[in-house]
Order: C-alpha cells, then sequence, then structure tokens
C-alpha cells in the first residue's frame, strides 16, 4: 500500500529535514535558492513544477515523490515568508472560514474570510486579473471564487448583526468586487448591490441606501428585484418600524413598470403586503390579476438552466436559457417578446472548467445552496 504524504507529514519535520527531503531528490538547494525560485511565484505548485522535470522525479500525477516535493516547498514557503500572497494559503483560509462556520462561529469565519479576500485583491492586482472567471480558471482551488465571494457576503451580513464593523466590511468587499469585476454574472451583480444597500439600512444610515436604490433603478427601471429588495427594507425590518406605505409604493412603481423583469414575484410581494395589512380583497383582487396575465403569456416559456458536464476529474458549468412553445408551435407574431424574454434571462456564466464538485459543496450554479439540494439534485 502506497503511504501518501500529507500537510501534517510536512509539518512534523524541521527546516533542516525538509530541505534534507528535498536534496533527496536530487534539487541541492538552500534557503536563499529557494527564496530565488519563490520570488514572483504565486504558489508553491508553480514552483514545483519545473523543478520536477529538473530533477527527474517525474510528472505522473499523485507519485508520493511529487506529493512530498510540493509539500516541502510549500511548509518552507508557509515558515520563512508568510506574508506573501500564496493561492495554497488562500485555499487553506476559505476551508477555515467553512470549518467555523460548521462550528456556528460567524464572527470567527467572517474575520478569517476577510484576510481571503485581501489575498484575492493582491492575486488580482499582481495578475491583472479582472474577471471571477479568469481568476477561476487561472487558480485552481477546492472553492471556487464565483461561490465563495457569495458565502463571504452571506457571513459578513449574518455576523454584522452583532458587530456593526463587519457590516462596513460587507460594504467595502461588495463595492470593491463591483468595481474589479465589472463583467461578473449579471444576477451576481444585483445581489451585490442590494446587499451594498441592505447594510447601510441596517446600519441606520438608510439615506445612502436609499439614494443607491434611485440611483440603480433609474440606469435599470426593469430591474424587478431591485424593486422588491428596496421595498423590503421597509418592509421586513429588524431594527427599524415597518413602513407598509413606502414598501407599497415602490412595488407599485415596480410593478408598473412596462417590460419589468420578475412582474409576478413582485405581484407576489404586493399580495402578500396587503395581507399583513388586512387588505385581502385587494389581496385577492392582485392575485387574479397576475395568474391572468401568467395566463396570457403561457404560450411561450423562457427558461434558464446550468448543468455540469463530465469531464473526468473537472466538469464544465453550461449556462443556458431555452424557449418553449404551446399550441400550433413558434408564434412569429410575438417574435419580438420572445427575443427580449431571452435576451433577459441570456446566460452569463460562459461554459468553464471547475474541480468535480462534491455534494456537499456550494453549486457552481451561484444560488448558494450546496449542489445535492440544488443542481445536483437529481444525480445519484
Amino acid at each position: 500500500m502506497i503511504d501518501w504524504p500529507t500537510h501534517s507529514d510536512a509539518a512534523k519535520l524541521s527546516d533542516e529535514q525538509l530541505l534534507e527531503k528535498l536534496h533527496g531528490f536530487g534539487l541541492e538547494v538552500d534557503r536563499a535558492e529557494l527564496e530565488r525560485l519563490c520570488e514572483g511565484a504565486l504558489s508553491a505548485e508553480e514552483v514545483a513544477r519545473p523543478l520536477l522535470d529538473r530533477c527527474g522525479v517525474g510528472t505522473t500525477k499523485g507519485r508520493p515523490q511529487e506529493d512530498w516535493m510540493w509539500l516541502c516547498l510549500l511548509e518552507l514557503w508557509r515558515r520563512w515568508w508568510p506574508e506573501r500572497v500564496c493561492v495554497e494559503f488562500l485555499g487553506d483560509k476559505i476551508q477555515a472560514g467553512y470549518d467555523a462556520l460548521e462550528r456556528r462561529e460567524a464572527t470567527t469565519a467572517a474575520t478569517i474570510w476577510l484576510d481571503a479576500w485581501s489575498d484575492v485583491v493582491r492575486l488580482c492586482e499582481l495578475t491583472g486579473i479582472d474577471s471571477i472567471r479568469e481568476f477561476d480558471d487561472r487558480f485552481s482551488m477546492y472553492q471556487s471564487l464565483f461561490n465563495w465571494s457569495q458565502d463571504l457576503e452571506d457571513a459578513l451580513w449574518n455576523a454584522g448583526r452583532e458587530d456593526p464593523e463587519l457590516l462596513r466590511a460587507r460594504i467595502v468587499v461588495c463595492e470593491e468586487a463591483l468595481r474589479r469585476f465589472p463583467d461578473a454574472d449579471e444576477l451576481m451583480v444585483e445581489n451585490r448591490r442590494r446587499a451594498v444597500a441592505e447594510s447601510y439600512f441596517e446600519l441606520g444610515e438608510t439615506d445612502k441606501g436609499e439614494a443607491l436604490f434611485e440611483q440603480w433603478l433609474a440606469a435599470d427601471p426593469r430591474w424587478g428585484w431591485g424593486w422588491i429588495g428596496w421595498a423590503d427594507l421597509h418592509f421586513f425590518t429588524n431594527n427599524r418600524p415597518k413602513d407598509h406605505s413606502r414598501a407599497e409604493e415602490l412595488l407599485r412603481r415596480g410593478y408598473s413598470t412596462p417590460g419589468v423583469r420578475s412582474r409576478e414575484d413582485i405581484a407576489d410581494r404586493l399580495v402578500l403586503l396587503y395581507r399583513e395589512t388586512g387588505r385581502d380583497e385587494e389581496a385577492e383582487a392582485l392575485a387574479a390579476e397576475a395568474k391572468r396575465i401568467n395566463r396570457s403569456n403561457s404560450g411561450v416559456s423562457v427558461r434558464r438552466t446550468i448543468a455540469l458536464e463530465d469531464a473526468g476529474d473537472r466538469a464544465v458549468v453550461r449556462d443556458t436559457a431555452t424557449a418553449t412553445f404551446e399550441g400550433e408551435g413558434f408564434p412569429l407574431d410575438r417574435l419580438t417578446e420572445i427575443v427580449g424574454a431571452l435576451d433577459a434571462a441570456r446566460p452569463s456564466i460562459r461554459p468553464r472548467l471547475v474541480t468535480k464538485v462534491g455534494r456537499n459543496a456550494p453549486c457552481p450554479c451561484g444560488s448558494g445552496r450546496k449542489y445535492k439540494k440544488c443542481c445536483g439534485s437529481g444525480s445519484d
């Protein structure tokens, strides 16, 4: 049986023993030489790969010698240059945050992840990366930046309810992400904007939150969940009295906007508001109206789907939008409407390779749910 080395095996060895391990592979290096080799590198793996060829260890994936060389380099890097950004260290911090969440230590997780986010920013600055997709393509980690960055925002929100400074950190992180990754997934951009505004509301700086929604919805008045998110800040409150009239005003503005996206969701929120305020007749009337509108549009439906296609130890995430038609087939008289609906649901995640997803890992679709409860719910 092959004895595969682990991080803990390397951590038990002294600096001298780790160097002796490397010498045993034919790599005669000292601290000064290793520092020169690691200068400018962004991961221990990046340094180890050419050294494997240089000392003739071989390139067969998974061989114990290869693992030992990588682990020795990683451990020495950790001890000698802990201030340098390293992809493996970033991966460890992300996992440590998830471990803290499992222990229900929300503040600890948020603090660890803020440090990890600073590593992401440094890696982007060193490489010129300006998109999440490019980051995930360049750096292979168990957790993708696409998924983890959304979990980071959630962790800062949950911990920030007790510590306002973490809410301010959430604003900084979201604004940094919006600025640094301008071509991010449309839904991710919208959710980050909502996160910034709701954080200001939670901090009691409601004027800032109001101004942001005014600005965003002036630029895109068809953003249905923008109207809902804005109204929710007055409807679902934690430390402020509810303002039902303001919430209703915003929802009605959104509901009456021509071509607004997610109009049925706006109607659902209005129905909920009417019922909470004892206006059951208005609730029933609006629900019936929304049902009639949905029924009149039922001949054409547009659906966005995300699938993982097997590719060995990797998987391809494919995001597609499809239209289906009832009745006698393609309705030519509604072509403009259909094209507009497909455009609104257009895929914003380009097909990309990701590490094979574990059933308990966050789903690559970005929903925030575990893979087994989302896109992987139909798999064995």
